[in-house]
């Protein structure tokens, strides 16, 4: 790994354009505001990608020097090419490259490749919602009170078709009552994956202290941590690879 964190975070930006109330809020994209916040720890190296940019964002030498992939999706998640989604998939089950999923990312073809799931869950209107800290001792919570409030967001709900997370730390309740699994880790393969709730692009959600923590943390537990060169998606037995293969 270089001595930076290569961190390249994806955006749709198509909203910004196309909303005004968006682009007020996030006038260069909401993947810049992501990426401003994680240049500012001075241990990060980050690229911005978004879908319109030739590869969609992430040609094999974007891809091939990115540690952690930050991807924020939501209106075009259809037309992601599939070729792009098997290689981040491999990437992370290789475990050179971790993901880092945020708010409608859920239903993102990255993220449902990776997790094996559809991502299906249940929403409403924007509200009052907390987080809770299920668990202060995971890295992705360091620095995280026990909750803490943010004032307007889009109501996400459980039933929540994910698999069983390897870490739930982060749990919301709604001021509708719904609740949430809200910050969630899975490993897949050699790979980190981890997925957070808040992020609706008419919300100000990524400028709150916390979140902006909780993103910054995930990025940083997510690196890899095994050489990816020592891992492998093919069995002696057989001769074609076996990542990918459901989604045929």
């Amino acid at each position: 790994m270089a001595e930076k964190i290569r961190v390249t975070v994806w955006n749709e930006f198509r909203h910004e354009k196309t909303k005004e109330n968006v682009k007020a809020l996030y006038p260069n994209g909401l993947h810049a505001v992501v990426g401003e916040f994680l240049s500012a720890t001075g241990d990060m190296e980050v690229t911005l990608a978004a879908l319109d940019d030739e590869a969609q964002g992430l040609p094999d030498e974007v891809l091939e020097n990115t540690d952690v992939l930050v991807w924020w999706g939501h209106m075009a998640h259809k037309e992601v090419s599939d070729e792009l989604v098997a290689k981040i998939q491999k990437r992370v089950y290789l475990g050179k490259m971790g993901f880092v999923g945020l708010h409608s990312a859920h239903h993102s073809k990255p993220f449902r490749a990776i997790v094996g799931t559809n991502g299906n869950l249940q929403w409403g209107r924007n509200q009052r919602e907390v987080v809770w800290n299920l668990m202060p001792s995971h890295p992705i919570a360091a620095g995280i009170p026990d909750h803490f409030i943010i004032e307007e967001e889009e109501m996400y709900s459980e039933p929540f078709y994910i698999p069983q997370p390897d870490a739930l730390v982060f749990g919301s309740w709604f001021e509708d009552g719904n609740i949430l699994r809200s910050g969630c880790c899975f490993i897949r393969g050699a790979g980190k994956v981890f997925w957070f709730q808040p992020g609706h692009e008419t919300c100000k959600s990524f400028f709150n202290p916390y979140v902006r923590r909780i993103i910054t943390n995930a990025v940083y537990w997510a690196v890899p941590s095994v050489d990816g060169q020592s891992v492998t998606d093919k069995c002696p037995h057989i001769t074609e690879p076996i990542i990918g293969e459901f989604n045929k």
